[in-house]
């Protein structure tokens, strides 16, 4: 890929006539590999084992699925199950596959595919118009075109913001354990000529304190109805940091992010995965996300514009539009 080329959607997940093809992103930056799924099984498994992930690129995966499901005359019940079931956090997985129920062709998921891009670019720039020129900011995981399908919802508003010459740098948290940052977001960027630099998770907070960070900005996986927002595990602890410093906090999220049936965070649920992610010796926790209260977010950017507190009011207004 040539510096300056934004990776093009089709490359991250794609139908073809007897596959679903997905970007490895477990393989990424060291090379670019692609994943031939024959059926809904292999795709919700796919999904587990994060070859593909981001939110609206699950969603996305999935709605190809069902397409490919129907396609071969699978039963459509139990593909459109294991595929809820392959990561519960995530409410854009359950999305798509609402919207493919009455009508699980590829035409119908394609045409939610080119929809996450374009509300990714259009979100991108909403965000984009929050920052001040020489904007410095600080990103979690991977929220860029690889977990969205195409342009990306955080990482769309950075690119959004260096177009317009708003954007001086970005600091990447490497996230652990599975390193999203280090290596998707990072890659990304530079793929895009965007100035960056890596730092480790737990050094966040000294980059807040020496005045080197401006704004935190992040993607999610669920937003419910109250604006309590899901995301990669470490984004609370950002979240804590960013109000203590007195840094805005920006959460960039289509509007197939939000969840009005869930009403607070405390009813998200959260993925757990294998402790052998963390230490192939010791015991471990494994949370994949934790869930930052409204209280702490600046605005949450859907497509239709940034949304402020009370959030149980501009949310649901921006499902409805």
């Amino acid at each position: 890929m040539e510096r300056g080329n934004l990776i093009d959607p089709e490359r991250i997940l794609r139908l073809e006539a007897d596959a679903v093809v997905l970007l490895d992103q477990r393989r990424l930056p060291a090379e670019e590999v692609e994943v031939r799924c024959a059926s809904a099984h292999e795709v919700a498994e796919a999904i587990r084992a994060m070859v593909v992930r981001g939110a609206p690129a699950i969603g996305i995966a999935a709605a190809y699925a069902l397409a490919l499901a129907a396609r071969n005359g699978e039963q459509l019940d139990e593909a459109e199950r294991v595929l809820r079931e392959s990561r519960p956090t995530a409410v854009n997985l359950a999305w798509a596959l609402d919207r493919m129920r009455d009508d699980p062709t590829a035409e119908r998921a394609r045409g939610i595919h080119l929809d996450e891009v374009d509300r990714c670019r259009r979100m991108g720039a909403h965000a984009a118009g929050l920052l001040a020129a020489g904007t410095r900011a600080l990103t979690h995981c991977n929220a860029g075109g690889l977990a969205t399908g195409g342009y990306g919802s955080a990482v769309g508003a950075l690119l959004a913001a260096w177009e317009r010459g708003l954007l001086e740098h970005v600091f990447v948290d490497e996230t652990r354990p599975l390193l999203q940052g280090a290596r998707l977001t990072a890659w990304e960027l530079e793929t895009a000529g965007i100035p960056h630099t890596v730092i480790v998770d737990s050094s966040a907070a000294s980059f807040m304190a020496a005045g080197a960070v401006d704004c935190v900005i992040t993607g999610a996986d669920r937003i419910a109805a109250n604006g309590d927002t899901a995301n990669k595990i470490g984004t609370y602890a950002l979240a804590v940091l960013a109000a203590h410093h007195s840094l805005p906090l920006y959460v960039v999220a289509p509007s197939s992010t939000v969840d009005l049936a869930t009403p607070d965070g405390a009813a998200i649920p959260i993925e757990e995965r294998s402790p052998l992610e963390v230490s192939e010796r010791f015991p471990a926790r494994n949370p994949a996300f934790d869930v930052t209260p409204a209280s702490l977010i600046s605005a949450i950017v859907t497509e239709h514009g940034p949304h402020r507190a009370p959030y149980s009011g501009s949310l649901a207004g921006a499902v409805a539009a």
